[in-house]
C-alpha cells in the first residue's frame, strides 16, 4: 500500500482507501455536489480523451470495447464510449447486465443508445475485435474475486489482442491493498479518479494518471483528507503519477 504518489512537478498527492473515496463520494453528494451523475460525466470525458491518446493518430479508425458494469464505474466507461462514438470512433458497449445498471450509469446508457455506437451483453464478446478495450466493470468497490459476468468481461479483456485502459483501478484489484483476490485486470494505463488509491502501486495498473472530476478541495478537508496539493492539476484536467 502507497501512502503518496508523486506528480511531475515534484509535488505529493495523498493516496486514499476505498471507504476514505466512499465517504469523499458521500460528501459531495450530500453536500454541495458536484452529483454522482457530473463526476460520472467528467471521468467519462477524460477516460474518452485518455483513450484518444493512447490510440494515437489513428484514433479515429480504431475499434475501442468497453466492458461495463452496473454501477458508477460502468456508467463513466459507457460515458466515454458516447464522446468516443460522438467523434466516429467504432465502439462496442459490452455490459455485465444492462437491465440492473445503476440510476447514473442508465442514464448513460440511454444516451450512448443515441450514438452511433454499438451495445449489448456477453453475446456480442465471440466476434469482438479492439484495438483498445476500455475496463469499467468494477471500480474502487471491489469485493472479492469477481464472478458471473464480471468475470468473463476481465476474462476477455486479458485475453484480447489490445490495449488496455482502466477506470479508476483495474478490475479485480483490491484499490486498498493492490492484491487480486482472483480474475483482474492488467492495465497499459489506469486513469484513476480525484485522488490515487493505496493499492495502485501493483504492476496490474501499469502508467497511473489521475483525472480531475470537479471536486472542490471544500469537500476533501469535510471527508478528512489532508495534503492536496491546491493547484494539484495546474492548467490540465489530467496528470501523469509516479510512485515515488
Amino acid at each position: 500500500m502507497k501512502s503518496s504518489f508523486v506528480t511531475r512537478a515534484g509535488s505529493t498527492v495523498p493516496a486514499i482507501t476505498a471507504a476514505q473515496m466512499r465517504e469523499v463520494d458521500r460528501v459531495a453528494v450530500d453536500g454541495a455536489g458536484p452529483t454522482l451523475l457530473q463526476m460520472m460525466e467528467n471521468a467519462g470525458r477524460e477516460l474518452a480523451s485518455t483513450a484518444m491518446d493512447m490510440l494515437g493518430q489513428m484514433w479515429a479508425r480504431s475499434r475501442v470495447a468497453v466492458m461495463a458494469g452496473t454501477g458508477g464505474n460502468g456508467g463513466g466507461g459507457i460515458c466515454a464510449a458516447r464522446h468516443l462514438a460522438n467523434r466516429g470512433v467504432d465502439v462496442t458497449v459490452v455490459t455485465t447486465d444492462g437491465h440492473r445498471l445503476n440510476a447514473e450509469a442508465r442514464t448513460q446508457l440511454d444516451s450512448y443508445l443515441l450514438s452511433p455506437g454499438k451495445a449489448g451483453g456477453q453475446e456480442l464478446l465471440g466476434d469482438l475485435r479492439a484495438d483498445l478495450a476500455i475496463d469499467a466493470v468494477i471500480g474502487y468497490g471491489t469485493e472479492g474475486a469477481p464472478r458471473g459476468a464480471a468475470r468473463v468481461l476481465i476474462e476477455w479483456t486479458g485475453q484480447a489482442s489490445a490495449l488496455v485502459l482502466s477506470l479508476d483501478v483495474p478490475s479485480g484489484l483490491d484499490a486498498t491493498t493492490g492484491l487480486s483476490p482472483g480474475a483482474r485486470v492488467v492495465a497499459d494505463r489506469t486513469l484513476t479518479l480525484a485522488l490515487p488509491k493505496t493499492g495502485l502501486a501493483a504492476p496490474e495498473v501499469g502508467e497511473l494518471w489521475l483525472a480531475d472530476i470537479g471536486i472542490p478541495s471544500g469537500v476533501f478537508r469535510e471527508a478528512g483528507i489532508i495534503g492536496v496539493p491546491p493547484d494539484l492539476f495546474g492548467s490540465a484536467f489530467r496528470i501523469p503519477l509516479q510512485s515515488g
